[in-house]
């Protein structure tokens, strides 16, 4: 494997010469730029990553830990990540906590002692010591898409408050009264956030929140369906199921179709997080939409800036409305969003 001081043997330059041209940290002349890139190419020479980054103190790997590698936001999210990771010449290390706060030390740890340049972390419901420890050494670190109260870290995340007043103020128009949320879990801000919104929109248009009609989920599947059977069966069920998320509502949905049911005749269904395939459903779910790709890019550049010794603004972006079938709707409607 050619080495450095073969590139500049070859090239009648000076190591340090190679060096200022392959990192472009200082100017060289034209000539010598083309004599050492022709030598790199003639000697297929690529840079040593490892040495570099012991010379420098810099891998340019970042570290993402996300909540749930199966839940479909996520997944997109770690892609949105990875694209402009890529693009500003980072490379990306996942680790998946499952939702658990073991499990997310552990990649925090693992990450650190791999020599990544900052952390993206969504993190789960509490303050780990490993959290609270990187936060206290100064290591770069952005929330993505959760915040944890009692830590300055800055956090990239969606606001789906105004979405969920129009998703609401949708339903009525349609005629709907009795509507129930299915709730990610509370210690989650995802989940609190939600809740509140659902909360005061409905209050802001005289709607009752009945108790029965509340549901408590955990972001998964099984628990949509299990709170859409509740639901269902009681002596007067919602018109209306509202989940949290997008594999609740999947969870809703198989339930809904599990009892002959038919959607939105016999109960309308919307979801919070949307996913391509919802678009193919019969009907197709009215959904609220993150910008899960904004998101993505946006944590990237603020992590960039805390790597670089530079302090980053939390960004909070709107989440949208996507008007379809699922609640009564037909092609005369008029949503706030429709694709």
């Amino acid at each position: 494997m050619a080495s450095v001081k073969d590139v500049a043997r070859l090239a009648g330059v000076s190591v340090a010469t190679v060096s200022r041209v392959l990192n472009d940290s200082a100017p060289v002349t034209a000539g010598t730029r083309e004599r050492v890139l022709a030598a790199v190419a003639e000697l297929a020479y690529r840079p040593n990553a490892v040495a570099r980054s012991l010379r420098t103190d810099a891998t340019r790997t970042i570290g993402l830990i996300i909540g749930d590698i199966l839940n479909p936001f996520f997944t997109e999210l770690a892609r949105a990540v990875e694209d402009e990771a890529r693009v500003t010449g980072y490379s990306v290390v996942i680790g998946n906590a499952d939702e658990r706060p073991e499990r997310q030390d552990h990649y925090v740890r693992t990450l650190l002692e791999q020599r990544v340049d900052g952390l993206l972390l969504c993190p789960t419901a509490e303050i780990t010591p490993l959290v609270r420890d990187a936060v206290a050494d100064g290591t770069p670190l952005v929330f993505l898409d959760r915040t944890l109260p009692g830590l300055d870290v800055p956090t990239v995340r969606a606001d789906g408050t105004a979405a969920i007043g129009e998703l609401i103020a949708h339903l009525t128009r349609l005629g709907h009264r009795r509507i129930a949320f299915i709730s990610g879990p509370a210690l989650l801000s995802t989940g609190r956030d939600r809740t509140a919104a659902f909360v005061a929109a409905m209050a802001g248009h005289g709607l009752p929140v009945r108790d029965e009609y509340l549901e408590a989920g955990d972001f998964q599947a099984a628990s949509g369906r299990a709170s859409a059977a509740r639901l269902l069966a009681l002596p007067e069920p919602p018109e209306v199921i509202f989940a949290g998320d997008n594999l609740m509502a999947l969870g809703a949905l198989d339930e809904i179709r599990a009892r002959g049911l038919r959607i939105p005749a016999d109960v309308a269904l919307a979801s919070y997080d949307d996913l391509p395939w919802f678009t193919h459903v019969d009907p197709p779910i009215t959904a609220i939409d993150q910008p899960v790709q904004e998101l993505g890019r946006l944590a990237v550049r603020g992590l960039a800036e805390r790597i670089g010794g530079r302090p980053a603004d939390p960004v909070v972006l709107a989440a949208r409305l996507v008007v379809r079938r699922s609640c009564g709707e037909n092609d005369s409607m008029e949503g706030s969003a429709r694709r």
